[in-house]
């Protein structure tokens, strides 16, 4: 048997190989005589790097902290992208917070609040944890090890971890700012990486925990202040807001993530060319195509066996965080006129899609009634964009397909 794997939008040389390279031993686990294999497509029929940058309205340059996008309605995952948003705001609540007063003897110089050793204990993390540390190890497994020095610095230097260490007088408020120092770092270092963060919640929530052990938070906080005022905003977050935020790094990332998807829709039919050229075998193949790349699947298998002309080696195609279901509900799928069913000779579709991730879609009710057509969720815990690139990591992913490859035969 044969898994061919093909990428999604915006992804190029280093991380197709890390992505594929995760793929590629999770299926060998599970399937050990199997053959896997990747169609990389990315830099010959994606978008060029920089393209569009200088057509975008507003656009200064500056640090790619908008690759957040709208908060979903889940409250975890709410208040995670508004510290995508600014990964500073919880410090900013603690340092607005008024402290003691004057009169209780620690307002007097030379007299350092609690709070600072916190920020001592940060200035002693060293930029580049070795990778045996359990916090390097995380930091490289997620992608986020080239990130996480200037998010380091950036919250080391702030004026809102100053002002929230002052205001730190007790130990229930030392653990709280430990807390929020940590969240901080986290968040930075991922709204940084953005799209490229290969990061699950719970992987997001153990290097939280990490960090805060070292600053010396042992001990949950149970609620905090911070958390009262960002719970009930978070979920408030507009739509406006995150996407002004976000227009300016779209065009302006390394990797085209939303190029790839409106050259596509223009001049897809060379993809296609290519795929088939891949795909051609008779020998029973899986395809699995995460966003774009389930697309440009969907599209070339759906225009084969409309022309009867159905390709022989596919058994299964399985789309991971899609678009091909949407687009076809638009009308705007290329491989199938709209309103059309699925056509025979369309193999089994195993649809997976975390509802956090604003680039997945449910297939089962645009083919109402077609047995062939299974969605299967998963969640990584994660708001968008992470929640978009942290499939290759959850174990319901494999468990699905394994469970289609079954029932396929």
């Amino acid at each position: 048997m044969r898994f061919l794997f093909v990428h999604g939008t915006g992804v190029r040389g280093e991380r197709h190989d890390k992505v594929f390279g995760r793929v590629r031993d999770r299926l060998i686990e599970r399937f050990t005589e199997a053959t896997v294999t990747s169609c990389f497509w990315g830099e010959k029929f994606g978008v060029p790097e920089g393209a569009g940058r200088s057509s975008v309205p507003g656009n200064r340059g500056t640090r790619a902290v908008g690759d957040e996008a709208v908060a979903p309605p889940d409250q975890e995952a709410a208040e995670w992208a508004l510290l995508l948003a600014d990964p500073l705001c919880e410090l900013r609540v603690l340092a607005d917070i008024e402290g003691a007063s004057a009169d209780d003897g620690l307002g007097l110089p030379g007299v350092r609040a609690a709070g600072s050793e916190v920020l001592d204990l940060l200035a002693e993390f060293p930029a580049d944890p070795d990778e045996s540390d359990e916090l390097g190890g995380l930091l490289r497994s997620t992608d986020l090890a080239r990130h996480y020095p200037r998010a380091l610095e950036t919250v080391l230097t702030s004026d809102e971890a100053d002002r929230a260490a002052a205001n730190a007088l007790e130990e229930p408020e030392v653990r709280e700012l430990a807390a929020a120092v940590a969240r901080a770092l986290v968040a930075d270092a991922l709204a940084r990486a953005g799209a490229d963060a290969q990061c699950t919640g719970a992987e997001r929530d153990r290097m939280v925990e990490v960090i805060r052990a070292r600053l010396g938070g042992e001990a949950r906080f149970p609620g905090g202040r911070a958390a009262a005022v960002l719970g009930k905003l978070a979920l408030s977050v507009t739509t406006q807001p995150a996407l002004n935020l976000w227009r300016g790094s779209i065009t302006g990332k390394a990797t085209p993530f939303v190029g790839d998807i409106l050259r596509y829709q223009v001049r897809g039919q060379a993809l296609r060319d290519h795929l088939h050229r891949t795909i051609t075998t008779d020998e029973p193949t899986v395809l699995i195509g995460h966003s774009l790349g389930g697309v440009a699947l969907v599209d070339l298998l759906a225009q084969s066996a409309t022309r009867g002309e159905p390709l022989h080696g596919p058994r299964l195609v399985v789309t991971v965080g899609s678009q091909a279901p949407f687009l076809h509900a638009l009308g705007a799928l290329t491989g199938l006129e709209p309103g059309d069913p699925l056509p025979d000779g369309f193999p089994r579709w195993l649809n997976i899609y975390d509802r956090q991730d604003l680039l997945a879609f449910l297939a089962e009710p645009v083919f109402p009634d077609d047995p062939r057509v299974t969605d299967h969720e998963v969640s990584s815990r994660q708001p968008f964009p992470p929640s978009h690139s942290a499939y290759w990591k959850l174990g319901g992913v494999y468990e699905g397909i394994a469970r289609a490859v079954a029932e396929t035969g």
